[in-house]
């Protein structure tokens, strides 16, 4: 444990799934999850720490799923990325409730609703203290919003991506179901890839191995986990090179 009271990171891209946000049913818009979840921003934001989001969609519609049922792919991907916008503006509303300034940034252009998404704007809402939510995705159909989150993550510079999920790490197998399940406290990205373990897709974690980004998967359900991740704490399983 990190027994210092300075967080061990000054800016993180937390990435959230739509399904968080949709609460137990993992479907629509839970605000009691929205509002938890805002709660745990704020608590790291007032450390000092600049925190980006990005959000995905799969509460709401999810291209690959879409596509299983008729709808074109590209077109299906699409829809997966409006809907990311809607969790953004949500999670906006829930920490501006908390006096927290946020600012959404889309990769599809919506002026009345969230800026473009500009790095270098990005950038300097966290110098002033806002913290950034991305969403729309890449902009682009056939990536996920796990491919986003590491995009954007080294666009931004952040020091580490942190994967808010609703397991606390990483297993060899699904702890769900087999109760022999080992959890990785650490783990290669080379290896993560060879074994397909669910951390990241192929491409957001290839491309968080190529530019050497850390990922830390943790159960962001738990109380103070965001927190306590940011001050060191050994939380979840930590994916580096």
């Amino acid at each position: 444990m990190n027994n210092s009271k300075r967080p061990k990171y000054g800016r993180v891209l937390l990435k959230l799934s739509g399904e968080a946000l949709g609460g137990e049913a993992g479907l629509g818009i839970c605000p009691e999850a929205v509002q938890n979840m805002a709660e745990q921003i704020r608590e790291v934001r007032v450390l000092g720490v600049q925190v980006v989001v990005v959000v995905g969609g799969g509460n709401i519609f999810r291209g690959l799923s879409g596509s299983e049922r008729g709808i074109e792919r590209a077109t299906g991907d699409y829809m997966g990325m409006l809907g990311t916008v809607i969790n953004a503006l949500a999670l906006q509303d829930a920490l501006e409730k908390l006096g927290v300034p946020t600012r959404v940034q889309s990769a599809i252009i919506m002026a009345q609703v969230a800026e473009p998404f500009i790095r270098r704007r990005a950038v300097r809402h966290l110098e002033k203290h806002r913290v950034v939510i991305f969403g729309g995705g890449t902009g682009n159909p056939y990536f996920s919003t796990d491919t986003a989150a590491a995009l954007r993550g080294t666009e931004i510079g952040a020091e580490v991506i942190l994967k808010a999920t609703k397991v606390d790490g990483v297993y060899d197998c699904d702890p769900k179901k087999d109760p022999h399940a080992k959890r990785f406290s650490q783990i290669s990205y080379l290896e993560a890839l060879q074994r397909q373990l669910k951390v990241m897709d192929s491409t957001a974690l290839s491309l968080c191995m190529d530019n050497k980004m850390p990922i830390i998967v943790f159960d962001l359900f738990r109380p103070h986990n965001f927190k306590r991740v940011v001050m060191g704490e050994e939380v979840g399983t930590m994916v580096t090179g």
